[in-house]
């Protein structure tokens, strides 16, 4: 590799490295190193395509599953939206009946001579049922 002779007539301490061309026996050592570099990086290249494609895969899947998910999630809102409108209108009903009732209370209560008598009166209905049931118990 080093041409020593040159080197020791001339008393230098370094020598000339000789080039090496294409038709060298070494350049076919190189060029299987560089062959061998060469799958090896088409090798890494192919283990991270692979993984790459198994995470796309599991991204894939995620994707479908929350798919499913969100589906599932519209259909119960749906059905809950559909009970919430129907006790609304369950609701709306029963203050219509509640306010029907208040309104006809009141009108008893002016019919039979305002709250004064209508207090009255649900005093004696509250002391005849403590009555009824001290004759009942003793």
């Amino acid at each position: 590799m080093f041409n020593s002779n040159s080197a020791h007539s001339r008393g230098s301490k370094y020598s000339q490295v000789r080039s090496y061309s294409d038709s060298d026996s070494d350049s076919s050592g190189d060029n299987i190193e560089d062959d061998d570099f060469v799958q090896r990086e088409i090798r890494q290249q192919q283990m991270m395509m692979k993984q790459q494609d198994e995470g796309l895969e599991m991204l894939g899947q995620s994707a479908d599953r929350l798919s499913q998910i969100s589906m599932g999630i519209h259909e119960e809102l749906g059905h809950q939206n559909k009970m919430l409108n129907e006790m609304e209108e369950d609701l709306e009903t029963a203050t219509e009946n509640l306010n029907l009732v208040t309104r006809k209370t009141k009108e008893l209560i002016q019919k039979s001579g305002g709250k004064r008598n209508f207090i009255i009166i649900v005093v004696l209905s509250v002391v005849m049922i403590i009555l009824f049931f001290l004759v009942l118990y003793t």
